[in-house]
Formats: structure tokens, C-alpha cells, sequence
């Protein structure tokens, strides 16, 4: 009887393995290599606006326990488990004492804003954040501050009463003139006016000033040594500079000063203009900054998505991050498809559809130095197209598609206004085809090959076909091939003397077809030949 069942299980192998082929199982190449955790400033960064995350004590405001309740969801602690997203850094919006939603009008930079929580609930995420080998950055804003800060009330107050300027003043942009200086001034009376190039709800420090300094010192002290944060996104460094102050020379001060206190503090600045400009801005000596370039509808990677083609974004990349290293040796440039002041990508990634989505995530992500997502990018967070205000570019985190979230943004409750196009977090969680499974297989294989953010793109892959194309990248000695096929129908294969074998792969077209048939396919390397399925991506290296 025995001898007969073992005769029937073989006989359905064989079967099997010659009608459908599961004799020639597939072997993930990533199964059998090591994620190495990050010890240095490269990292996976994920963009939190802090009221619209996650709200813990339903008051319909995100706060620091919300995130401290998601923290699993980002990074667990166990860097060989699927089950999280595998961030390793986090940058929150601002979260200091404000009148605006937004907070970046700070009144007090020293507490944390009470709808967000307490500085102890900040040294508790802190904790629990490095307990799982996540970096914590925070929004330090430092061009403006809010009107209703104690210094500014106080120096307008002299200038209402006393018709002069008191020593307060001098922390601010504040001069008399005759006639209106313009609309980046704002008047506070007897001729007085003070720089307010954001709204007249913000003045501006007076950045050449030693108190101010002095004031900037015992707040990066304030932050890094005594709460332990890891470093700062600066926000609007384009406008440090101005009549009165060398922008560059504030922030190089600022960056050696803060270094003094944490020798590994990691900063990234907001320079929203083009390539040349952040270049020059990299001669500072600052850690990084955003590469506003090549993000957005109109940045290099999704308008690669659409024409299939990457080669001009190739060359794009590789220029910068000559020019960005010729004015800073240690540059690490930062790529993102879009922030809190953006369209979010999900909204003009819709015409690429899913596949697309997921092709424009492995172009951004796989290029050297370190990428931004944007907390509900990796879901396909969409926003509704008609609605207008930057709210709705910052509504809450969809965790549940089926029951969304009761909580408001500016008093508005846009959680309606919210689109998840492909289901929230918990409809993707345990789908390794979904948005979100794509972008935890991106972060996994960039954590087990460092020279993917590390490396230099030392040569662009001479293919002879526009669809499919690729660059080696080379650190400490070692070398990967990462080669993208763009075409959405048509496996392409290509031959040649490539890296040894198979490191990972991106298949953005597995999962379902047009007509709801499951697809799956993966890419394919003999050690001569690659098979690239419609778009996808291979990784090759020893």
C-alpha cells in the first residue's frame, strides 16, 4: 500500500513539473544574503507629518504616541523580517509650540507642541526608535520664527509704545524705512518694517547677528545633547541669505557648530531650486540636500516611466553626483518624488498606473545616496485632485482602507478627500505583490547591497535598446550592475560580461493582469544572458 501512494506522488510530480513547470521552482536571490544594517549617514528616510499620522488618544490630531504605536510598522528590530517596511531613518515635520497647523511657525523651540505630546513622550520615541536602528531627524526652522514669540511680541511692542528698536529686535530682519521696502516686508508702525518673505505671520531672524547665534547654539544643544535627536532638516535654506546675511556662511556655521556637539549629526536642507544652485550650496560642507530637480510630475523618474525610456536620467544623475562630490567629497544626495508641499506622487503616478508606481519607486530609490519617501507613498496615498489648500497634501495616514480615520487637518476633516488607490496598509500588509510589498523588497535588497547608496555610477550600460537601460555603481572595491527594463509589454534580453551573479530582483508587473489572471514572473541571468520581464530590474554583483 505503502510502495503504491509513494508510486502516485511521484507520478504527480512529474506531472506536474511537465504541464505547469513547477519543477523549475523559483529561487528568490535575495533569500540567501544578509541585511546589513546601516552604522553611517546613508538610510532609508520616511517623511512624517506628525498630525496627520497616527492619533492615539483620538482627539483627531496625530501625535508622538501614535507614531511610537507605529514604529512596528516601520522597523521592528529584526532586520532579516518581511513584515515591516525596513526604514532605518525618520524625518518629522515640525513639532514645536505653534499657532498654525503646519508648525512651522515656531513661538518656542524648546517644548514639543501639546496636541503632539511632551518632551517625554519625544524621548521615548527617540529611545524606541534607536532601539530598532532608526535615525530620528526633526524640522528645524530657523529662517522665521512665528509672530507670536516672545522676542519678536516684545520687540514690536517698543516699536508701538517707544518708537525704536529695543535689544530684542536685533534677533530679526527689522529696519526703519521711509516708503514701503516692498511685499516681503511687512509694517509694524512709526515706519517700521521687518522681512516676512513666507507670510506676515513668520518674521525672519537676523541671522548675521551673534545673539541670534547664540540663541541657534542653546537650541541645536537644546535637541542633540540633551533629547538625543540624530540631526535636522533645515527648512527654506534658499532664503538665509538676504541683504543683511551670507546664507552659505550661516549654514557652514551652523553645521560646525552642531558637529561640536554631536560629532554624527545628519543634516539635509531645503534648497527648492535647481541643480547648479544646491551644487554651490554643497560647498558648506553640509551632509545633504533635497534634489528638488529630479522629483515631482515633471522630475527625471516618472517622466522616465512614461516614455520608457531612462537613459537621458542616467547621465542627468551621474552629472549631478559628479558635481555635487567636486564641491563636497562626502555630498549624500537625497531623491524623492514629493513632500508635504507637493502633489502627492500617487496623484500624477495614476497615468502610469501600479506597475508604473512601482517602476518610478525602483528608479528613485536604486540611484547612490539616500532616498525620502513620503509617509503614504508606499500605499499609493492619492489626494483628491479637486480639493485645494496644502492640507489635503498632508491628510491622514489610510492604515485601513475599510475604516478611515477620524482625525482633521487645519479643522478640516479631509480623511474623505483621501484616495487609497490600491487599499490602505492593512488591505497591502501581507500581499508581497501590493505598492507596500514592492517598497519593503526595494528597502530590504538596498540594505543588503550598501554599494547601491554608497557606491559612485562609474559607467552607463550600452545596451542598443532605449527601453532598457542601466549603470554600474562601485564602492570599496566592489561592483553591481543595476539595469532597468522600462518597456510595460515586452521582455527584453540582453547579453554581455556582467557581474557574476543574480544579487535581486524588482518585478513591478507581478500580481494581476487586466482580466484579474495572476502574473508572475522574475528575471533571469544564465551568467551570459539577463531575461528582464516588462518593467523590471536586475541587480547584479559578486
Amino acid at each position: 500500500m505503502k510502495k503504491s501512494i509513494s508510486i502516485l506522488l511521484a507520478l504527480c510530480v512529474i506531472i506536474c513539473a511537465l504541464l505547469t513547470g513547477c519543477g523549475n521552482s523559483y529561487t528568490d536571490p535575495t533569500a540567501s544574503i544578509t541585511v546589513q544594517q546601516s552604522t553611517d549617514k546613508y538610510r532609508n528616510y520616511y517623511e512624517i507629518f506628525v498630525g496627520s499620522y497616527a492619533d492615539s488618544n483620538d482627539d483627531g490630531v496625530g501625535d508622538l504616541q501614535g507614531i511610537i504605536s507605529k514604529l512596528d510598522y516601520l522597523n521592528d528590530g529584526n532586520p532579516e523580517t518581511d513584515d515591516d517596511l525596513g526604514i532605518d531613518g525618520i524625518w518629522l515635520t515640525p513639532i514645536m509650540p505653534s499657532p498654525s497647523y503646519h508648525k512651522y511657525d515656531v513661538e518656542n523651540y524648546f517644548s514639543i507642541d501639546d496636541r503632539f505630546g511632551t518632551l517625554d513622550d519625544f524621548d521615548k520615541l527617540v529611545s524606541e526608535c534607536h532601539k530598532r536602528g532608526i535615525k530620528l531627524i526633526i524640522d528645524m526652522v530657523l529662517n522665521h520664527a512665528s509672530n507670536t514669540h516672545p522676542l519678536f511680541e516684545n520687540a514690536c511692542k517698543d516699536i508701538l509704545l517707544k518708537k525704536k528698536l529695543n535689544s530684542d529686535a536685533k534677533y530679526f530682519e527689522i529696519a526703519k524705512y521711509k516708503d514701503n521696502p516692498g511685499d516681503s516686508y511687512t509694517e509694524i508702525g512709526n515706519g517700521y518694517y521687518y522681512e516676512s518673505n513666507f507670510s506676515p505671520h513668520m518674521p525672519e531672524w537676523n541671522l548675521s547677528q551673534k545673539q541670534t547665534r547664540v540663541y541657534f547654539k542653546e537650541i541645536a544643544n537644546f535637541w542633540l545633547k540633551e533629547h538625543n535627536v540624530d540631526g535636522f532638516r533645515l527648512d527654506a535654506t534658499k532664503y538665509y541669505s538676504n541683504k543683511h546675511t551670507d546664507g552659505a556662511e550661516f549654514l557652514s556655521w551652523f553645521y560646525k557648530m552642531s558637529q561640536k556637539i554631536k560629532p554624527d549629526v545628519y543634516m539635509v536642507g531645503e534648497n527648492w531650486t535647481g541643480n547648479s544652485e544646491i551644487c554651490d550650496m554643497y560647498k558648506t560642507g553640509i551632509d545633504s540636500f533635497f534634489s528638488f530637480g529630479f522629483a515631482d510630475s515633471t522630475g527625471g523618474f516618472v517622466n522616465a516611466v512614461r516614455v520608457q525610456n531612462q537613459q537621458n536620467l542616467i547621465k542627468s544623475v551621474q552629472k549631478f553626483e559628479r558635481k555635487t562630490h567636486e564641491s563636497n567629497k562626502n555630498a549624500i544626495n537625497c531623491y524623492f518624488l514629493s513632500n508635504h508641499d507637493q502633489v502627492r506622487s500617487a496623484n500624477f503616478n495614476k497615468s502610469v498606473g501600479l506597475s508604473g508606481t512601482k517602476m518610478a519607486a525602483a528608479l528613485y530609490m536604486l540611484v547612490p545616496g539616500n532616498s525620502f519617501i513620503y509617509y503614504g507613498e508606499e500605499i499609493g496615498m492619492a489626494q483628491d485632485a479637486e480639493a485645494n489648500g496644502d492640507e489635503y497634501k498632508r491628510a491622514p495616514m489610510i492604515w485601513d482602507s475599510e475604516n478611515l480615520p477620524a482625525m482633521s487637518v487645519n479643522e478640516k476633516d479631509i480623511s474623505a478627500s483621501s484616495e487609497a488607490l490600491y487599499g490602505g496598509a492593512e488591505q497591502q500588509k501581507e500581499d508581497e505583490n501590493s505598492l507596500l510589498g514592492y517598497y519593503k523588497r526595494i528597502i530590504k535588497l538596498k540594505n543588503q547591497n550598501p554599494e547601491i547608496a554608497r557606491g559612485t555610477i562609474t559607467e552607463e550600460l550600452q545596451t542598443g535598446d532605449s527601453n532598457v537601460c542601466g549603470y554600474y555603481v562601485e564602492y570599496k572595491g566592489k561592483k553591481l550592475l543595476i539595469v532597468h527594463n522600462l518597456n510595460k509589454t515586452e521582455t527584453k534580453k540582453i547579453s554581455g560580461d556582467y557581474p557574476q551573479k543574480l544579487r535581486a530582483d524588482l518585478v513591478a508587473t507581478n500580481g494581476s493582469d487586466e482580466n484579474g489572471n495572476t502574473t508572475v514572473n522574475h528575471v533571469e541571468y544564465n551568467g551570459k544572458e539577463i531575461t528582464l520581464p516588462p518593467q523590471s530590474t536586475a541587480i547584479l554583483g559578486d
